[in-house]
């Protein structure tokens, strides 16, 4: 399968260890998801100095935080929101100057909504861009009929053809969302427990748990699985290649959002300029299209939005639907541990 990007290089590296995969400028390292290098997201930085920042690569953000918290340096990072928490308890990160970050005023008000990313102390988080996490499918082996519930994870049908994401937080929100519950903020033991029992069954159908949207779309595209909880970005990865990719965001019991950004991490070895400079390069109107064709996600600039309203991926992957919506925001740090202590007994049969 020809891929877009160089999803396939973070695959060697981010899963294995935080070492530069794409090194270009020395002098701003952004510690990121596989596929974000792309120069079109960034324009104005390349052509500002000339070439794009090293990067290095991670697969969740679990692991990005693990290998940060153990020393790993990098200037950003790029966490989705509802790391934000872990980062800033821990004392890796420090607040943005946005008065060095113009475009701050464009981001929609709902991605700073939380004392988690602006308090009194300073804004800590920079949201750019969000996303869904819904049910991609093969159109030519799989009915409409069958992707209209969640459970479509759990039907015997399907043992051995589905695949989920190698993440916590979208697991259990899959799990969640399909045993009714919609607001992970609020979880009673029971609602836990329900969705525990129902992610075990979901584990049984599964043939692989990707750990990177490349890896989803081979997954699909080799014929080895039929469906999938995907983000955009795989959706993106199989349709430029001409793959027959359903995306279903409106099974009964819904599906799930999420937003990302950058944090500015402490001592970090490089450029804090460049760091503003990769920044207001990310929030221009124009990187907007670039992260559309690219990634297939949303931006959280409104100027950046209106630029590309009309464009069919907006409509078909970003656009409000007529079912419920799990919204990855920040929840307790103490139940998203738990979560992801129980996926890992999942994922080893317990």
């Amino acid at each position: 399968m020809k891929l877009l990007r160089s999803s396939a290089i973070a695959l060697v590296f981010g899963s294995a260890f935080a070492a530069p995969a794409f090194a270009a400028d020395p002098e701003l390292t952004v510690f990121d998801w596989a596929g974000f290098e792309e120069p079109s997201i960034f324009q104005g930085y390349v052509e500002k100095y000339g070439d794009s920042p090293t990067y290095a690569f991670y697969g969740d953000d679990d692991e990005a935080y693990q290998k940060l918290a153990s020393g790993f340096k990098a200037d950003v990072a790029h966490p989705c929101s509802q790391m934000v928490s872990k980062y800033r308890d821990a004392g890796l990160i420090e607040p943005w100057d946005v008065s060095k970050i113009p475009a701050f005023s464009t981001i929609d008000p709902r991605f700073l909504d939380s004392p988690i990313f602006k308090d009194d102390s300073g804004v800590w988080y920079i949201p750019t861009d969000w996303g869904a996490t819904a049910i991609a499918y093969n159109k030519d082996n799989v009915p409409p009929e069958d992707v209209a519930s969640l459970n479509v994870f759990v039907d015997p049908k399907y043992q051995g053809r589905t695949s989920l994401p190698d993440s916590a937080d979208d697991v259990w929100a899959l799990a969640y969302l399909a045993t009714g519950t919609t607001d992970w903020t609020k979880v009673t033991d029971e609602q836990f427990t329900a969705a525990a029992e129902w992610l075990r069954q979901a584990h049984q159908n599964v043939a692989a748990y990707w750990a990177d949207p490349s890896e989803q779309a081979q997954l699909m595209a080799s014929g080895a699985v039929d469906v999938a909880w995907s983000w955009n970005d795989g959706v993106v990865l199989l349709e430029n290649d001409g793959f027959p990719v359903g995306f279903q965001r409106a099974p009964t019991e819904g599906s799930s959002t999420f937003f990302c950004g950058f944090i500015n991490l402490k001592n970090g070895p490089g450029s804090e300029e460049k760091a503003y400079d990769f920044i207001n390069a990310w929030l221009a109107p124009t990187a907007a299209k670039g992260l559309l064709d690219t990634i297939g996600y949303g931006h959280t600039s409104t100027a950046a939005m209106e630029t590309i309203k009309d464009e069919p991926a907006v409509k078909e992957g970003l656009s409000e639907v007529s079912a419920p919506i799990l919204a990855q925001t920040p929840n307790d740090p103490q139940q998203r541990e738990r979560q992801l202590q129980e996926f890992e007994k999942i994922k080893a049969g317990f």
